[in-house]
């Protein structure tokens, strides 16, 4: 930290009765109040170098041999104007980054210009300023930090700006080339040094990298942060993933914590204290939308964990609409990279009836999905015209359409990463009593059709949804189980819906008769189907001559929420499963079908042409198995 003295003599002021006064063999004639303490100094020292005292004595009238001076406008602090009124005593003053900011305004207000004396103190301090201050970048942060004590001198006076464009001219240089000792915000016992002197380089163990800068200007306050923030933004050497580390470097100093039971934590602190809630909560509330509008427009800059939680701490901040609208849409650029924990966003408001904000998750799920991320089948014609034209080769043509085609097959894995999260997400909201099937349903239909290469997880989210809304009529049962596609779960699943009592008939009829006819020809007990069942298969694009595949189950579902397959280990238990269902539903809802007889599920237009009993056909099915094995 560097520092300036200034001036030879012993201090001798002192206090007396409340009242300060300086030693000397002259009495005393001159009176001044300032922020409510009294000075009893001389006119000849201090009207000499300050020229707004010169003018206030030749107004205020003489009382009792001492002119009274009333300062009731001084804008510094009272230790300013004791400094100001030792340096036009001559008694040595100590300058530095921490007491430069007070100093300047007392002087300024004073008017301890060159006009009224050469070297005055306003000069010297400008000296001191620029060529040390500004030079360092400890004394420079630390300058500024000072200055929110007096916003509108230092603004006025140049100070904040300066400081500003000298802490992101020293971020924008090369780490190499700056004068830095170790962190500011993490200073311990620094070497003082004097403005003449040199400012010894320490790293403290810790080398100075690309973001060296970021925790150091993190302890501003955020008008002076974002100030800085968009004057190191300017600059564009800054890459946007610094930028966005650097924001997260400060949010995690300045915005709160959100926990699980954010929503008590608040309404406690409202009912205890109102007004200091209110006014924290407003604060917090400006810090983050400072920090989105700070947040680089470039994909990938803020990690998308990052952005959901300030997406979070928005719905409990109670953040505008804009800020809200603007992370989902970043963080549905990236929603590839989130886990499931990040999308479990609370609720904006504590009445609200359900646990987590769906809403927003479908809002991002939406921008996500409007990326147009479909693989490209041909190379665009324009590009292939242009490279005609320059009469490139085919060779070269043909790789920057591989290329093309990579890059595109890169965003359509990351639509079967997408579905994989969102599947688990709707087995973690499932739970949540409040939950609308409509919300439910709408956020497990905006996936793709190809991008969910089974239906495991979804299964278990609807499997958890019936659990936790036992209230669900028939009708609704069956719209939920729409969204299910039964000839891709795999052979676990299979089971488990077998003997699952929440499902409607109709689902456990699709899951029994699909895999009955994929295990019959894995297992090798018929060398060839029906033709009807074969008809039905190849229009589900299913080929009996393949095994299925084994899926992995990457979700770790509770152990309440777990499955039980023994006794399903044979056809015959299936068979005794099926045959409680229909004894207990024979018909197969009639009042599903559209008013024109059309059946709103074209999964089951396929089984129409199979006898119309399921017990019919499931007899025939077992009497074929049969026949085989008697056979062998």
């Amino acid at each position: 930290m560097k520092f300036m003295k200034l001036g030879s003599r012993p201090d001798t002021f002192y206090t007396t009765e409340a009242v300060r006064s300086v030693s000397s063999e002259v009495s005393s004639d001159l009176i001044i109040q300032v922020k409510g303490s009294r000075y009893l100094l001389h006119k000849f020292p201090l009207l000499s170098k300050c020229l707004r005292l010169q003018r206030l004595c030749s107004e205020y009238q003489e009382s009792s041999n001492h002119h009274i001076i009333q300062l009731h406008d001084f804008p510094s602090s009272v230790e300013a104007f004791e400094l100001c009124a030792k340096f036009c005593y001559g008694i040595t003053i100590t300058l530095s980054a921490y007491n430069i900011v007070a100093s300047r305004c007392a002087a300024e207000y004073l008017q301890m210009t060159e006009d009224v004396e050469k070297g005055n103190l306003i000069y010297k301090l400008e000296v001191f300023f620029n060529s040390c201050i500004l030079h360092g970048w400890r004394d420079s942060i630390a300058t500024l930090q000072s200055t929110k004590a007096f916003p509108l001198w230092s603004e006025e006076l140049g100070i904040t700006s300066r400081c500003i464009e000298a802490i992101a001219t020293k971020v924008l240089t090369n780490p190499s080339k700056v004068s830095l000792s170790h962190s500011y915000s993490r200073r311990g016992r620094d070497d003082i040094v004097s403005c003449n002197g040199s400012e010894s380089l320490r790293h403290n163990g810790r080398p100075a990298g690309r973001g060296w800068w970021a925790e150091d200007i993190a302890e501003l306050g955020i008008d002076l942060y974002w100030r800085t923030m968009i004057a190191i933004k300017s600059g564009g050497k800054i890459p946007s993933s610094l930028i966005g580390d650097a924001l997260k470097i400060y949010a995690a100093r300045w915005l709160p914590k959100i926990s699980k039971n954010e929503c008590d934590h608040r309404q406690a602190a409202s009912d205890s204290d109102s007004d200091s809630a209110n006014d924290l909560t407003s604060k917090h509330r400006l810090i983050l939308e400072s920090i989105v509008s700070l947040v680089p427009v470039e994909k990938g800059a803020a990690s998308t964990s990052f952005l959901l939680k300030l997406l979070k701490a928005a719905n409990i901040l109670n953040a505008s609409s804009s800020s809200k609208m603007e992370l989902a849409r970043r963080v549905g650029l990236q929603l590839d990279d989130a886990t499931v924990n990040d999308l479990l966003i609370p609720s904006a408001s504590c009445e609200s009836d359900t646990r987590y904000d769906v809403d927003i998750v479908m809002t991002i799920l939406e921008h996500f999905l409007q990326q147009g991320q479909s693989p490209p089948t041909s190379p665009p014609r324009s590009k292939l015209g242009f490279e005609r034209r320059r009469s490139r080769s085919a060779e070269n043509i043909d790789f920057e359409f591989q290329e093309s085609r990579r890059s595109s097959s890169a965003s359509h894995s990351s639509k079967l990463k997408v579905a994989k999260i969102i599947d688990v997400y709707l087995q973690e909201i499932a739970r949540d009593v409040n939950l609308s099937l409509s919300k439910f349903i709408a956020i497990a239909e905006a996936i793709p059709e190809f991008a969910r290469l089974d239906h495991d997880d979804l299964y278990r989210a609807i499997d958890i949804y019936l659990k936790a809304h036992p209230d669900l009529n028939k009708s609704e049962r069956k719209r939920l189980c729409r969204i299910l596609d039964c000839k891709k779960l795999s052979m676990e699943v299979c089971m488990h819906a077998a003997q699952n009592e929440l499902l409607p008939l109709r689902v456990v009829v699709q899951v029994l008769f699909f895999e009955q006819a994929k295990a019959a020809m894995a297992g090798g007990k018929v060398t060839e189907l029906p033709s009807n069942i074969r008809a039905l298969l190849a229009t589900h694009n299913i080929d009996p001559s393949r095994p299925p595949p084994s899926i992995s189950n990457a979700s770790i579902v509770p152990a309440e929420d777990q499955w039980s397959v023994s006794g399903l280990k044979s056809p015959k238990s299936k068979s005794s499963t099926l045959r409680m269902k229909l004894d207990e539903d024979d018909d197969l809802d009639d009042n599903d079908m559209h008013p024109d007889g059309i059946g709103r599920n074209s999964k089951f237009k396929s089984l129409c042409s199979l006898p119309a009993k399921p017990k019919r056909m499931f007899s025939k099915l077992w009497s074929i198995n049969r026949t085989s094995s008697e056979k062998n």
